[in-house]
Order: structure tokens, then sequence, then C-alpha cells
């Protein structure tokens, strides 16, 4: 498991992806991001500012605080 709280986030943002059956490219589409941030992301190449945080939670159908939870 994720050991600090970028890693967590990563970690569930590709989680909750996948388990809501959604591509990164959809997933984007909808949290108004370019697929390509989102890729990075997930990656761990940029930290993602709270309002996409926020744009993410949403777009997948959860809570913003799932996404920082172990």
């Amino acid at each position: 498991m994720a050991s600090n709280a970028f890693e967590i986030l990563r970690f569930n943002i590709k989680k909750y992806r996948k388990e809501k059956g959604l591509t990164q490219e959809r997933l984007s589409e909808m949290a108004d991001i370019s697929r390509d941030y989102l890729s990075n992301i997930e990656r761990g190449k940029y930290t993602p500012s709270f309002k996409t945080i926020v744009a993410l939670a949403e777009a997948i159908g959860i809570e913003p605080y799932l996404l920082l939870k172990e």
C-alpha cells in the first residue's frame, strides 16, 4: 500500500476509476482535465490541486476525502 498522502491519492484515483469502469479518457472528460494530466497524476508525475481532487471525486461519484483515505 502507499506510504504517503500523495501515493495514497494517486493509488485511490486509479483504484476508484477502475472500480467504476472508467477509462482515463472518460474520467478526464468528466472532470474537465486532459487525459495526459490524469495519466501523470496516476503515475506520480504531477500533484493535483484541491480543485482537481474535488473534480475527480465528483466525476467518480465519491466524496473527496475517500481519495485521501488509506
